[in-house]
């Protein structure tokens, strides 16, 4: 059986059609796809960046605020050098600073870190938390060392007033210790920061130092001082974290929209090579279709 070349071209273009559909299809639906997560992607970096200049505006001022917060811890440094107070040892109360808010890097982690470690190496120290990400990380590690926890504090710059509720919440709960350990996020630099502890001493230490034993001091006296002195080293540390959160943020921040933009250069680039494909696989198509008339 023989067949001629005119019957055989509009079975082979028939054949060729078929072909080429699913794959012109698929080709489409996969730029569709590229289309819309280029777009997503450009979305999240107009967000990052954004958040970015804000972190960068409220920097400026946070700093500011640490610089004065400073000079309260300056004042607690001075009064436990002068009094030459030292710890016995015995039970240890621990306050880790952090906040509530995310999105600002690994800055709660590393207070976390120290804290969890801290516990690690004596079980019997207790803890109180400030913020809700360290709180969550500490509660599933150590969840029976946790005796206090403070949540919307530090959205804004922290004030004394805030600070002085934390102490007198500590100072009320009952816990009894022999020293406080503050665990916070030291600011080093605009890009940079570490966790720190600053150590306090309870009322008993305080008055036993050698030289507190020179002055004739009431007990009332006393105890004010030393609430005095641990609503100030709240503060200083409160103030001191949230400027550290906020570097953290606005490097976290524009770490992300780097990120985005490569993204969307290698999603920009392949959607390219995808069109590029489809245009060409359309032209060979017209040209086998003429070349078959």
């Amino acid at each position: 059986m023989s067949f001629s070349t005119r019957t055989l071209r509009p079975v082979a273009r028939s054949l060729a059609q078929a072909g080429s559909a699913p794959v012109q299809v698929r080709n489409m639906a996969t730029l569709r796809e590229i289309e819309m997560r280029l777009k997503s992607v450009r979305n999240i970096e107009k967000i990052t960046n954004s958040m970015k200049v804000i972190a960068s505006t409220r920097l400026a001022k946070a700093q500011r605020a640490m610089q004065t917060a400073k000079q309260y811890g300056a004042a607690n440094t001075e009064l436990f050098k002068n009094s030459e107070a030292k710890s016995a040892g015995g039970k240890t109360l621990i306050v880790a600073i952090t906040s509530d808010s995310g999105l600002c890097g690994g800055i709660h982690s590393s207070i976390s870190k120290a804290t969890k470690a801290a516990v690690k190496a004596d079980p019997e120290i207790k803890l109180a938390v400030i913020g809700e990400r360290a709180k969550a990380q500490i509660s599933r590690a150590v969840p029976d060392s946790m005796e206090l926890s403070f949540s919307a504090i530090g959205k804004d710059i922290p004030s004394f007033a805030a600070a002085s509720q934390v102490a007198d919440e500590i100072l009320s709960s009952g816990v009894e210790f022999d020293e406080i350990h503050i665990v916070y996020n030291k600011f080093v630099s605009a890009i940079a920061y570490e966790a720190t502890t600053t150590v306090l001493f309870s009322e008993k230490a305080l008055r036993e130092g050698a030289g507190f034993t020179k002055y004739e001091m009431e007990e009332d006296v006393t105890k004010d001082l030393v609430e005095f002195a641990l609503a100030n080293a709240i503060f200083a540390a409160l103030v001191e974290g949230h400027a550290a959160e906020i570097s953290a943020r606005r490097t976290a921040m524009e770490n992300a929209s780097k990120n985005a933009r490569e993204m969307m250069g290698t999603l920009q680039m392949k959607y390219n090579r995808g069109r590029q494909a489809v245009i060409t696989n359309e032209l060979i198509d017209i040209i086998t279709g003429a070349s078959a008339l």
